[in-house]
């Protein structure tokens, strides 16, 4: 496993295992603490587990924690997802960039992203599991959602949205998050 500096967004990583594949299929190491910890990563602060399953089309985010933030490890561990990361920290080089990722279940790449950072992805296929290591237990009091299109971030999301939650199509702009912060 090696990992990768993002320069788009300062402190995020990437980190590409060595899947080991023959007629039986495949198998991976999807995390080393090693690894992660030469990064300047703690990989004993990360405390909680979750999986998601979308399916083509749905598009999740993009969210982040209010408060401390919470920094993640993401990895599409089936299926391909576009992957969206905004950095939203006011003192951080990088401050309003994004980069996009196409993380696949074929690759088990996994991506870091640091805490103050929004995140948000789409399936790219008719399924796709993504399972998220994070930093803080989840708190929905902390919860904060940005547009997906809003036009100061212009992503350009690779396909039509099939689906969403009702909290993702409601969010706010960037814009408005950024003044509800400085308040």
């Amino acid at each position: 496993m090696k990992a990768t500096d993002v320069p788009a967004i300062a402190g995020a990583y990437l980190f590409r295992p060595t899947p080991y594949t023959d007629e039986r299929g495949f198998f991976c190491r999807t995390f080393d603490a090693g690894v992660v910890r030469s990064a300047g990563i703690d990989p004993d602060a990360f405390v909680q587990d979750s999986l998601s399953r979308s399916v083509r089309g749905v598009l999740r985010g993009l969210h982040l924690r209010s408060g401390a933030g919470e920094a993640k490890l993401v990895r599409c561990s089936y299926g391909r997802i576009f992957d969206v990361v905004v950095d939203l920290r006011p003192d951080s080089p990088t401050y309003l960039g994004h980069a996009t990722f196409e993380l696949s279940g074929e690759t088990q790449a996994t991506l870091y992203v640091p805490a103050g950072c929004a995140h948000g992805f789409q399936a790219l296929t008719d399924t796709a599991d993504t399972s998220y290591r994070i930093d803080r237990p989840h708190d929905p009091a902390e919860d904060v959602t940005i547009a997906f299109d809003d036009p100061d971030l212009a992503i350009d999301w690779p396909l039509p949205v099939t689906s969403m939650s009702e909290r993702d199509r409601r969010a706010p702009s960037l814009a408005d998050v950024l003044k509800q912060r400085e308040n």
